[in-house]
């Protein structure tokens, strides 16, 4: 059977990692680029923060080119860009972008929202595990990864750098989402069964940044996270 052609939406974590060799073993797909976006001003992904130089050597590393999308802070150029995007696999036969979300349904709708009228499908092999079942299959999968961000009113800076293994998730707060899918902790992954060498990286040091959201109710509240800077 001829597989289908497909863009991974690359985050550099967990789940990400977890997702693509699903993905890759269950050989439905072929996998023609993974797609990041990166804020403009200084290079860093999207979602966890990560270098742009990181995410490519993790590109390197698994054997799919990297497709970088850089945003800048104007209205609506997220959308804009990743528009563009869309349109530039769309030419070259693509019909599914792969994401790795777990169980959050706003994220999905809102992707399946800005996606299905192109004509592109969602496909999300992670979908509806439970939080245990989605640790577990990490576990089990060969997969290395440290902690680079955690929200700090959740998680302290000493998890920064930290090997997420079973014995560090089981030792967290109760409050706390293991799969970290409320935001409490994110992660970069450098080594396992989808990776022909490992990322190398190092942690020059700790930091705390803060930025402030304004809520439909006109407040603003502030959020707070302890942040992993790269050497």
């Amino acid at each position: 059977m001829q597989q289908k052609k497909a863009v991974f939406n690359w985050s550099g974590g967990k789940d990400s990692a977890l997702a693509l060799q699903k993905i890759l073993e269950d050989k439905e797909f072929e996998v023609i680029a993974l797609l990041t976006t990166f804020n403009e001003a200084d290079e860093s992904s999207s979602a966890h923060s990560i270098p742009l130089a990181l995410m490519k050597g993790q590109a390197e590393a698994i054997g799919i080119p990297l497709y970088s999308v850089m945003i800048d802070k104007s209205p609506n150029d997220y959308e804009n860009k990743m528009l563009l995007a869309v349109e530039h696999f769309k030419s070259k036969g693509v019909k599914h972008f792969i994401f790795g979300d777990l169980y959050l349904d706003e994220i999905r709708k809102y992707r399946e929202s800005k996606l299905n009228p192109h004509g592109i499908e969602v496909v999300e092999p992670l979908w509806s595990k439970s939080p245990e079942e989605t640790m577990n299959g990490f576990y089990q999968s060969g997969l290395k990864a440290k902690i680079v961000t955690t929200q700090a009113n959740k998680l302290d800076e000493s998890y920064i750098g930290k090997d997420l293994t079973k014995e560090l998730i089981e030792s967290l707060p109760k409050d706390i989402d293991i799969c970290g899918e409320n935001g409490e902790y994110h992660t970069f992954v450098y080594a396992g069964n989808i990776f022909k060498k490992e990322v190398n990286f190092e942690i020059e040091k700790v930091f705390k940044i803060s930025f402030d959201i304004k809520l439909d109710t006109g407040e603003v509240k502030t959020y707070e996270y302890w942040q992993a800077k790269f050497s």
